[in-house]
């Protein structure tokens, strides 16, 4: 016990004395480690965002956007899904469980006794709570009969209910949007923000065919169409047969590709697991020659290290010191340098992660994963790359070592 204890006093004294060569050894372990903690943080914060899009958007669910996927990359807008889709699907599926039809007017601005707002208009049916889980807390929902009969009523979102109400209850209400009075006849309760930033509760959700028909000057089609399955582990199979049913619905010919884009939350998963793969990648390769170089780095300042330190090593042995113990001091050493690189390399990957989280918006999201990684290299590449260094040390001749 008293012998480790001095090995790793001697250690430290080592490392605090040979102040030149920690420094560069420090430096490059630590570039390598900042960079493995940004890839574990963004692979970490990737699938938590997946998590959070599969809760948001639903396990069980699909959208239907209208437009193929040529006229989505040009920028073109169509509109090809029709009310009457959305009711035949409702139909036609019987483990779809809900079907409903969407269209939003963005921008919109709605006031209250004067104080004004721009918000986004939502339009659905009396399920559109239910289809997103997102319960009405106050009030009451809009019925089918206000679907029916064009109501002018709507269910407020939390963030647009505190800008124009303040401090005051809302139900009961009337409202202007675009100068048209709309009742408010219930709230939604705190959504917060989407995946991708945006705020949920910055909306109004009225009746479709009132949407429709006085706000965007529409009888046909509807934007988006919602629809969850009771059947969750063959949604890949719904998805196939929805895009059949749909494709002899608008009646297109096999060599034609769709007019419509199907989407579920597995898609979106893929598309940031994938990028994130992209990053992973180059900043793995990035991270690994870091790593390498670092440990090259190290292992030749210790080889010079153990050329001006014959002298020390040769008395050392000469007053008992075993070869052992000249061994574990030199990969002590290595070790205590490495590991300082990989705390500072920790502290440096952080603040670079939240450069980079504020910079491209990418999901960073740190556990002790990211810094038990980055310890855990910071180690092998002590011991690794220090260990020929050390041998070299322990295998000195005490009569030559004295004499050189």
């Amino acid at each position: 016990m008293d012998r480790g204890i001095r090995l790793i006093s001697q250690s430290f004294k080592a490392v605090r004395s040979f102040k030149i060569r920690t420094l560069f050894c420090v430096l490059s372990v630590a570039l390598g480690i900042a960079a493995i903690t940004v890839i574990v943080a963004a692979t970490e914060g990737a699938y938590k965002k997946a998590f959070d899009i599969v809760a948001v958007f639903g396990p069980d669910a699909i959208m239907i956007v209208g437009g193929s996927d040529e006229s989505h990359a040009i920028g073109q807008h169509e509109h090809t899904i029709t009310v009457g889709d959305v009711d035949a699907l409702r139909q036609s599926f019987p483990t779809a469980y809900l079907a409903v039809p969407m269209s939003a007017v963005r921008d919109v601005t709605v006031s209250y006794k004067g104080r004004k707002y721009q918000t986004q208009v939502v339009g659905s049916t009396s399920d559109y709570s239910r289809t997103w889980t997102w319960p009405v807390v106050e009030g009451s929902d809009f019925t089918e009969e206000d679907v029916r009969r064009f109501a002018n009523v709507g269910l407020i979102g939390q963030e647009v209910a505190r800008e124009l109400f303040l401090d005051e209850n809302p139900i009961g209400k009337t409202i202007l949007v675009r100068n048209m009075p709309v009742a408010i006849v219930g709230t939604l309760s705190e959504k917060g923000a989407t995946p991708g930033g945006g705020s949920l509760d910055n909306r109004l959700v009225m009746p479709i065919t009132t949407v429709m028909r006085k706000l965007q000057n529409e009888a046909k089609y509807v934007q988006v169409a919602r629809v969850r399955f009771l059947d969750q582990a063959n949604l890949d199979g719904r998805i196939e047969e929805t895009r059949q049913f749909l494709r002899e619905r608008h009646r297109i010919p096999d060599e034609q590709p769709d007019d419509f884009r199907i989407f579920s939350s597995r898609d979106i998963i893929k598309f940031l697991v994938a990028l994130t793969g992209s990053l992973v990648i180059f900043l793995g390769i990035v991270g690994l020659i870091s790593l390498v170089v670092a440990g090259f780095v190290l292992a030749n300042l210790f080889l010079l290290s153990v050329k001006e330190r014959v002298g020390e090593i040769g008395i050392r042995r000469s007053v008992g010191a075993k070869r052992a113990d000249i061994l574990f001091q030199f990969l002590g050493e290595a070790v205590l340098i490495t590991t300082a690189g990989g705390f500072i390399g920790f502290l440096v990957g952080v603040a670079s992660s939240y450069l980079l989280q504020y910079v491209a918006e990418f999901p960073i999201y740190f556990s002790w994963k990211a810094f038990a990684t980055g310890l855990i290299l910071s180690w092998i590449i002590g011991i690794v790359f220090g260990l020929q260094p050390a041998r070299q040390a322990a295998n000195l001749e005490p009569i030559e070592a004295i004499r050189t």
